[in-house]
This record gives structure tokens, C-alpha cells and sequence, in this order.
């Protein structure tokens, strides 16, 4: 049998259970179709990804390309859509299965429906949900409309009865005549019509992409440095790259599974300490399970201005708001900082993104799903369901049941009580 591994948002050769199991078939290759529609302009005014994202995922398929390339399997690039190349490649090659990620938002899985219906020899389609730390067979609901709308509430029953599955070792190389006499190579930000740019001085997220670059960052901010023992305690802060994992930007491509993030955070526990911070990233890895969770029980409610709670507000859209919240010009010198250094830098901390969507959604008024797709176009660590039930989250249309809204000059209080962070950017402006 011949398969082809349909690479999405698992970036990785390590506890990749697709890969895994097409390695099992008598030959094996794999593909990446970066869908050049990703790269226009929309009807926000963003890209649906910018630069700061299109740079790290490059560097996540150059380390991919090469990591197979070390199993003898070849993988190969195309900027088209999957449907207009990979019905071509089955055909060609000789495909009986291929295997990828299972997606189940609308345009993925309209980008599945066109490719099989663009085959014209039997194929098999075999999808796996591997993007979880609790895999949908082993979480204690039966059914996905039963997944609560309080986090807590599934978080308790998960880890009371849930199961973590293994991390999945490497797969074998295949013999050296698996390799293609074909081969396609990493486009450069240039060839995608962006200019070449270095990380910003001031960036807390100087990391490049990729499933080397991910286990890097564990070996220094578990091993190294210890900073894991310290997590629950740092994570709000918003200076410098330890004060949190900056792990989710390897877990938005599928460059580290959260499977293998838990199970180094059991190794050291078991080897260095078991405390609460080392248990809030566990914690964390749960939180980002959930809104997989939302989406796959709502769907496309997601999307929606009204959210899943179907809840109306008099929502406005002034261009004028829109570019004063995105340059940092608004009244709110917090909120400015951190637009700023998302601007700057493809990346903002967790206080900040609360901070700055609570003000955009219940300052301002504005429209959140504008909101929603700037942080889509600009964030290093965009993941469609973190990003979106996040978004719901902070515009009273999503999971928090007390509907909070943010007093941000308080939150710069307590959380930049020096200035240290507004003063960094705010004289960093854009123009």
C-alpha cells in the first residue's frame, strides 16, 4: 500500500499518530499546502496571516522537511490549494490511504469534501484526532453536546476520569528507496510577497518555528533553568521569554503535541519538584483542550456575532476605533503597549490579550469578531479555537459565566506597577 501523510497542524515526527501509522504502509510520503488565500487581504483589512506567523510556520516545514528527510520519507511543498494539488499527487503516485489530522471547522472540512471529490481513483481517508492531551475516546462524555459550558466543571470531571494517552515514539526511517525522485523546497518570505525582517530587540518571543525549536525550549525552561517551577507565579508577567512556556506557538502548528509537553512535566515532577506552578501549565494544556472542545460541540456558533450563548449586543464598527486600537493611540496607555508590541512583534501576553479584548468588546463596543481576526492575522500562536472561544470568553458571548469586563487601569497596576512594560513600548511607536 502507498500512503501519503496530508500534513496540517502536526508539524512534527514525534507523537504524530498519522505519521506513525503511514509508516506502517509499504511507502510513504508527505505533503504541506500552503493555500496562497491565506495571504490576501480580507474584508477586516488583514491577511489571515501576517508576517510574524508565515515566518515561524516556514521554519517549523524547514525543520519538518528535514526530520523526515531523516526517516527517508520526502515531503513536499506546494503554495496551492490541497484540492487542486493533492488529487493530482494521489493519482500520480499511486495513493491507496492518506492520513491526516482530523479539523472539523467549516473551512477545513470543505477543504477535505473538495479534495475527495477531486479524486478520481479509490482512495481511503483516514483522519486522527491528535491535536488533544485528552483524546475524545478517553474524555468521560459520551457525546460532544455534553460537554459543559463552565470550564471548571469539565476540568474536574477530565481529570478525575479522564484518560493521557502515551507519547508515540519517532517511526523507524524507511529504506532510502522510499525517498521521491522529486522535491520541492521551503518558499522564503520574499517569495510570498513579505519582507525579510530579523525579531524585534524587545520581543518576549525570540524563538523560531519548528519540532527542534519546540524541544529547545523545554530542555531550557524545564531543565536548564528551572523556570517550570516558578510557572503559576510568573505566567502574568509581560517582560522577557520566561515568564511563561511560550510553548503555544509549537502547539498552534502541531510542531509539539500536548502530549508530550504533559509527559515532560511528569518527568520533572517525578525528577526536580511537584508544586502548583508545575501543575498550572498541566492546567493550561487543559484550558486549550476546552475551547477544542466548545468548537466541536457549537460549530460554527463560534463565528458568530452572537456567540454561542445567542446573546445580542448593540455592537458598532467605526474604521477610526479600529486603527486607533491596532496602532495604540486609544486613551489607554496599557492597552497601547500591548497593541503595540503585538504590532512589533507577532506576540502578547496572556494578561495583555485579555485586556486588550475586553477593551476593544466592552470599551469600545466594537465588533469582537474584528478583534478576533486581527489577533488571527498577527499572533505567532494563533490556534482558530484558543484564538475564537478565547474572543467569545472576553465579549460576554462565550464560556465565562460571570461576563467579566476588565477596569484597565487597574490591571496596570497591579500587573506593570512600575511602567517598566508601558514604557518600552509606548516609546516604540509605529509611526
Amino acid at each position: 500500500m502507498n500512503a501519503l501523510v496530508w500534513f496540517r497542524n502536526d508539524l512534527r515526527i514525534s507523537d504524530n499518530q498519522s505519521l506513525t501509522m503511514a509508516c506502517k504502509e509499504d511507502k510513504v510520503m508527505g505533503v504541506f499546502c500552503l493555500d496562497p488565500s491565506l495571504l490576501v487581504i480580507g474584508s477586516c483589512g488583514f491577511r489571515k496571516m501576517e508576517k510574524y506567523r508565515v515566518k515561524f510556520l516556514l521554519e517549523s516545514l524547514q525543520t519538518l522537511q528535514e526530520n523526515l528527510k531523516s526517516l527517508n520519507i520526502s515531503l513536499l511543498i506546494y503554495l496551492q490549494k490541497p484540492e487542486d494539488i493533492l488529487p493530482v499527487l494521489i493519482k500520480e503516485h499511486g495513493i491507496n490511504k492518506v492520513y491526516l489530522q482530523k479539523e472539523w471547522t467549516r473551512n477545513e472540512v470543505n477543504e477535505l469534501s473538495a479534495v475527495r471529490q477531486g479524486c478520481t481513483t479509490a482512495v481511503t481517508f483516514i483522519e486522527n484526532y491528535d491535536q488533544f492531551l485528552y483524546h475524545p475516546s478517553d474524555i468521560p462524555y459520551t457525546e460532544f453536546f455534553n460537554i459543559p459550558d463552565i470550564f471548571t466543571s469539565f476540568r474536574k470531571k477530565c481529570e478525575k476520569y479522564g484518560e493521557i494517552r502515551p507519547s508515540l515514539s519517532t517511526p523507524q526511517p524507511k529504506s532510502t528507496n522510499n525517498l521521491l525522485s522529486i522535491s520541492t523546497s521551503v518558499p522564503t518570505l520574499s517569495e510570498l510577497g513579505f519582507v525579510p525582517f530579523d525579531p524585534h530587540p524587545h520581543t518576549a518571543f525570540p524563538f523560531k518555528g519548528g519540532e527542534l525549536a519546540a524541544l529547545e525550549r523545554i530542555q531550557d525552561y524545564f531543565w536548564d533553568t528551572g523556570k517550570l517551577a516558578f510557572y503559576k507565579r510568573t505566567r502574568n508577567g509581560l517582560l522577557g521569554k520566561d515568564y511563561s512556556s511560550k510553548l503555544s506557538a509549537w502547539l498552534a502548528n502541531g510542531s509539539i503535541s500536548p502530549r508530550s509537553i504533559y509527559w515532560a512535566i511528569k518527568e520533572f515532577e517525578d525528577k526536580i519538584t511537584k508544586n502548583q506552578d508545575t501543575y498550572w501549565l498541566v492546567f493550561e494544556l487543559i484550558w486549550r483542550d476546552y475551547f477544542k472542545y466548545v468548537s466541536l460541540k457549537h460549530g460554527y456558533k463560534i463565528f458568530t456575532l452572537e456567540g454561542i450563548l445567542d446573546r445580542a449586543y448593540d455592537w458598532e464598527e467605526s474604521e477610526t476605533t479600529k486603527l486607533s486600537w491596532i496602532h495604540g493611540t486609544t486613551k489607554e496607555p496599557f492597552v497601547n503597549a500591548n497593541m503595540i508590541e503585538l504590532a512589533k512583534t507577532g506576540w502578547m501576553s496572556n494578561r495583555g490579550r485579555q485586556n486588550v479584548a475586553s477593551y476593544w468588546a466592552k470599551e469600545l463596543k466594537q465588533d469582537w469578531r474584528i478583534g478576533a481576526t486581527y489577533f488571527e492575522s498577527m499572533l505567532i500562536d494563533y490556534d482558530v479555537h484558543s484564538n475564537w472561544g478565547n474572543w467569545m470568553y472576553n465579549s460576554g458571548v462565550g464560556n465565562d459565566p460571570r461576563d467579566r469586563k476588565f477596569n484597565i487601569k487597574r490591571q496596570a497596576e497591579l500587573y506593570d506597577p512600575s511602567g517598566k512594560f508601558q514604557n518600552l513600548w509606548l516609546q516604540d511607536t509605529l509611526f
